[in-house]
């Protein structure tokens, strides 16, 4: 295949390059439409180093042909190894919406939800709720049990301010919570003068993630969308 010039040249002095333009020598090379192998061949690179730097590269239909027609094998010809995972996404979130839909008349099923979808966490595909309030964090917790998986457990952790007593809080979480101490990890202590409030909370914001969630946070996330679907219909309840 033809290389450029210049790639060859930068490629021929690999090891003086720096860690950026290692990375994009790499991505140059896979643009123009060369297996990992045949890269590899050019530059010392491990492949699952070279894989993450290519990560967001997809080669076109040609390109992928012209891999097979060189090296007569499916080498370095891209695969969908997330396929299998993203079927069982999809699965997992048809299934949820008939959940929801099954569970509209169920006050405390809609308590939870109603209480994810204002205080939990949306970001980290990690079922995590925070609050102030321990009555908040066991309703979350026993909907957790109820609708996701009656063994469920919980890692904890906490948010305080320079001046809250972190014993004293980790204690008093534990008691409200029904927790152990191994189930809280390092707290999060805010330094004097980083914040506006002056009132801190005496035991500070306690969050708490359901452990191996990542399943639970999906549903949930289909759960509320449903709900609030449910909840902009017009003349429509929601509760039984």
């Amino acid at each position: 295949m033809d290389i450029p010039s210049g790639l060859r040249q930068s490629a021929a002095h690999f090891d003086s390059l720096g860690r950026w333009d290692r990375a994009e020598l790499g991505r140059s090379l896979r643009r123009l439409g060369l297996s990992y192998g045949e890269i590899m061949e050019l530059i010392p690179v491990p492949k699952g180093t070279l894989a993450g730097w290519c990560r967001e590269i997809r080669l076109s239909a040609t390109q992928v042909a012209a891999i097979r027609d060189r090296t007569g094998s499916q080498l370095g010809v891209p695969r969908d190894t997330q396929r299998k995972r993203r079927l069982e996404v999809e699965r997992i979130q048809t299934h949820a919406r008939h959940v929801a839909l099954d569970n509209l008349a169920d006050s405390f099923w809609v308590a939870g939800t109603v209480l994810y979808w204002g205080e939990g966490s949306k970001t980290t595909r990690r079922l995590e709720l925070a609050n102030a309030d321990p009555r908040a964090l066991r309703l979350f917790m026993a909907w957790a049990r109820r609708y996701h998986n009656a063994d469920a457990t919980f890692a904890a952790a906490l948010n305080l301010h320079a001046n809250n007593d972190e014993q004293v809080a980790l204690l008093s979480w534990q008691r409200d919570l029904g927790l152990s101490r191994d189930d809280f990890t390092r707290s999060y202590i805010k330094p004097d003068g980083t914040g506006h409030r002056k009132n801190h909370l005496r035991n500070g914001v306690c969050r708490v993630r359901l452990r191996r969630g990542t399943d639970a946070f999906l549903k949930t996330m289909v759960w509320v969308t449903v709900l609030a679907e449910q909840m902009a219909a017009p003349h429509r309840r929601v509760l039984g």
